[in-house]
């Protein structure tokens, strides 16, 4: 009798019902999705930071695998072997070609709004109204198509404490990709672990081509710029080589802001400089999509141009300067995952019918 009076009995918040813990169980669900979402808005620079540094990864991850098919040696050597490489070029570049580019960056900004303020003379002159330019304007119009850049990113130091931290947290992602990969798929169910080793392999294989043919259309890109620049005369032949090579990392956008300011700098030093910039940016295009971007495109995912550049203005809108760089990576992953989604399906389906 004692012990029936001590037995615990259900509280008032005690629910019996199953269809009200079936219910409360979905709303905790689509809670934790909606908190998920909105941590994911309010974190979104960091895991672009984290993205590129997976696209830096990929990056070393492919020269150390390039390495090792003619250096038969431990991939840590292989690696550090591409890293100081890495170190060694930019150090050359700063040494050697540093103050030469210093010198023609400060006279780029003048002769670039030299251009434009001709240009908007011309425009008065054919009733086309009355344009005025500055500096301030023109930069504030191009941060504003640009999208917001937050302070993350948002000042010199900032930019640069970001850059050492992608690189070194690529470099940790390269020294051991296996180790991370393993760590993310212990958090998911076992059934599901398969897949996501499958895609995570078609996601790197297509991480590493896309990149190396986008480091290789930049070294065409800007050394061709630069060597045809100085066979012509026009100036600023270093730093428009620079450029074009830098910009080639975003296609579409990229080859467009470097095509202008070769146009505008040969331009500046006369009508015919002026067209052998046009010729040369055209030719330097040609080669770069015609024989560069197939060859890459028949080892890679075949991005169509329409949905890399509208992923560029999208991303670069929503997210910045980080979103525009990034673009093309990210929709690149996101087909390859969508790719073995549908082969998933496909699969299961062929094996329904089939019993």
């Amino acid at each position: 009798m004692a012990e029936d009076e001590h037995r615990e009995a259900p509280g008032p918040t005690e629910i019996r019902s199953q269809t009200v813990r079936t219910e409360l169980l979905k709303a905790a669900v689509w809670l934790g999705l909606a908190l998920l979402i909105g941590i994911s808005i309010v974190l979104i620079q960091p895991i672009l930071l984290i993205f590129a540094a997976i696209v830096v990864a990929a990056i070393l991850d492919g020269g150390t695998r390039l390495l090792g098919r003619v250096l038969p040696i431990g991939r840590g050597w292989r690696l550090l072997i591409v890293c100081l490489s890495l170190v060694a070029f930019l150090v050359w570049t700063v040494m050697f070609a540093g103050s030469q580019i210093a010198d023609q960056a400060a006279t780029l900004q003048t002769v670039v709004m030299g251009q434009v303020e001709r240009i908007a003379a011309w425009a008065s002159e054919h009733g086309m109204g009355d344009l005025q330019f500055d500096t301030k304007t023109i930069t504030d119009n191009i941060a504003g198509t640009v999208g917001r850049v937050t302070a993350a990113v948002g000042t010199v130091l900032g930019a640069l404490t970001s850059l050492v931290m992608v690189v070194v947290l690529g470099i940790f992602i390269a020294i051991e990709p296996r180790l991370y990969e393993r760590g993310v798929a212990w958090m998911l169910p076992m059934k599901s672990r398969e897949n996501f080793y499958i895609t995570t392999a078609r996601m790197g294989f297509t991480l590493r081509r896309l990149m190396a043919g986008r480091l290789l259309g930049m070294v065409v890109e800007g050394i061709g710029t630069w060597l045809a620049c100085l066979a012509v005369g026009i100036p600023m032949a270093a730093l428009m080589g620079l450029l074009t090579g830098l910009l080639a990392f975003i296609p579409n956008i990229g080859a467009i802001v470097s095509g202008v300011l070769l146009v505008l700098v040969g331009f500046s030093a006369g009508t015919d400089a002026g067209l052998w910039a046009i010729a040369i940016y055209f030719i330097v295009q040609t080669v770069d999509g015609y024989l560069i971007v197939p060859m890459v495109a028949k080892q890679t995912v075949d991005l169509a141009p329409a949905l890399v550049l509208g992923a560029q203005i999208l991303f670069g809108a929503l997210l910045g300067i980080m979103g525009l760089f990034l673009a093309d990576p990210i929709v690149a992953m996101i087909k390859v995952a969508l790719e073995r989604e549908a082969e998933r399906n496909a699969g299961a389906a062929k094996a329904k019918t089939t019993s």
